[in-house]
């Protein structure tokens, strides 16, 4: 692809992935407080003190307060939004490498100090992509050809890694029936999650295959000439999107179909672009080099037989390693957590469910749509849930939080049951969760059908000697 041709697909590019940046800044602006702030689940404060700058840089080690936190959200937020409207390319490629290079501080401060709740392959694929917009150039500025390459390359990586990842993780992948269970075990379904389960099996095993298709052999197509790249992108969009229709992943399937773009030719009149200034070619070159030469360790993950699902390999987040779903779980179980205001608990005591705004409870409740926003505390609650016992320190943490009735920490959540005041106890319960059938959803209106197997984490109280003692040991407020 020729310079020029690349010119209306860099500016669409460029503001797509501004929206792709801006869901994150609102997602941080929204939950970053409630989850790493100074009072958060997993304070910020004890691990700046705890983790050396250089091993995770962030803004946040010289800031670890909750107004730096909405500071950092908000300037993000009306940067990503000068992205969107053009206005951070129109007038020069260094102001535009200016605006991108803050984005790319900001969020990588987010990410290198989230913690637990940051520790999500797609940050990385967020931050690789906004640190080498900064050489995209400005709008009026002929397009660099090596700057698309970037992307190309690290859009490869994302699909062609999650494909070899599936191959060498679960058999399921290899027998065709993966998707038997997915809809049905993923971290949080939609609405469309329960049809998808219920479709014809030819649905099941043409799905694994064409997923096969578009992660190990449409990629190589990037590299093609015109029109087979745009082809290769197309058929990636495609194959995003009906991932996306089918659950909640957060903004990974959109970003993905984001980086699609630069493989698309888009027509349409264009102006003459200026010539691209001597010192911004050798700064995209630079760029180029530099991925060339990170690449190394990327490219020895994906062709190692024990290759790492995400991998970074540096603490800025570039030029990592990726993949997705590598291995597929077969059962479906969900922590419920539940409260009570009796002051002693007897059998005869009515406790009343919390409910996430969007993992799995209620069994009545259709799953909702929440993607391309991302709700990291449901995610991790996925993740909790693979262990039978709890052993997340976060987690004791939010019980406490839940006892004292932590209005930020209930805005992560679903309708308060117990607006008045909290709870005198909680509990939370293990249940197995199963999509209901058709004709059990006709005569109960229910989703699912959920079987409680075991009590999580028994009663607790503010006062309970053992509780109060794990809470002065981690030194929560």
């Amino acid at each position: 692809m020729s310079g020029a041709g690349y010119w209306i697909t860099r500016d669409v590019f460029a503001r797509a992935l501004g929206v792709v940046y801006l869901i994150a800044f609102v997602c941080a602006l929204n939950q970053a407080r409630p989850l790493i702030g100074e009072r958060g689940l997993e304070p910020i404060a004890p691990w700046v003190r705890a983790i050396p700058f250089r091993r995770s840089p962030s803004l946040f080690h010289l800031f670890p307060k909750d107004w730096a936190l909405a500071t950092a959200a908000w300037i993000g937020i009306i940067l990503s939004c000068l992205v969107i409207a053009g206005v951070a390319f129109r007038y020069s490629s260094w102001l535009a490498a200016i605006i991108w290079g803050v984005i790319w501080v900001l969020y990588l401060s987010f990410v290198n100090a989230g913690q637990t709740f940051y520790g999500f392959g797609w940050e990385d694929i967020l931050l690789e992509a906004g640190f080498f917009a900064m050489f995209l150039g400005a709008r009026h500025v002929e397009p660099q050809p090596v700057s698309l390459w970037i992307f190309r390359w690290l859009e490869f990586r994302v699909m062609f890694g999650a494909g070899l990842i599936k191959l060498r993780g679960d058999d399921c992948w290899r027998s065709l029936t993966c998707l038997n269970y997915h809809y049905e075990t993923q971290p949080m379904p939609n609405p469309l999650s329960w049809f998808f389960h219920w479709a014809p099996q030819w649905t099941h095993t043409g799905g694994v295959l064409f997923n096969h298709f578009a992660e190990l052999i449409v990629p190589f197509g990037y590299f093609l000439p015109q029109p087979m790249a745009s082809i290769a992108g197309l058929l990636t969009i495609v194959f995003q999107g009906l991932i996306m229709a089918s659950g909640n992943l957060s903004w990974l399937n959109f970003l993905t179909m984001v980086l699609a773009l630069p493989m698309i030719t888009i027509p349409g009149r264009i102006p003459a672009p200026d010539p691209a200034g001597l010192t911004y070619k050798y700064c995209v070159i630079g760029a180029g080099i530099l991925v060339g030469l990170m690449s190394i360790n990327p490219v020895r993950n994906m062709l190692s037989p024990r290759q790492a699902m995400n991998e970074s390999f540096n603490p800025l987040h570039l030029v990592g390693t990726y993949g997705a779903f590598g291995s597929i779980t077969r059962e479906r179980y969900e922590i419920v957590i539940e409260g009570t205001r009796d002051e002693t608990l007897t059998p005869d005591t009515k406790w009343v469910e919390y409910e996430f705004k969007g993992k799995p409870g209620d069994p009545s409740r259709l799953p909702p749509q929440i993607a391309p926003y991302h709700l990291r505390l449901d995610w991790l609650m996925w993740f909790a849930a693979m262990n039978p016992s709890p052993d997340d320190p976060w987690f004791f943490h939010l019980m406490q939080k839940l006892l004292q009735g932590d209005p930020a920490t209930l805005g992560l959540m679903g309708p308060n049951p117990f607006p008045d005041r909290p709870p005198r106890f909680i509990r939370a319960q293990y249940y197995r969760y199963n999509f209901t059938t058709p004709d059990e959803r006709r005569a109960t209106g229910r989703w699912w059908d959920r079987r409680l197997v075991a009590t999580y984490l028994r009663p607790i109280s503010l006062d309970d000697p053992a509780f109060r003692s794990l809470i002065a040991r981690q030194g929560w407020q």
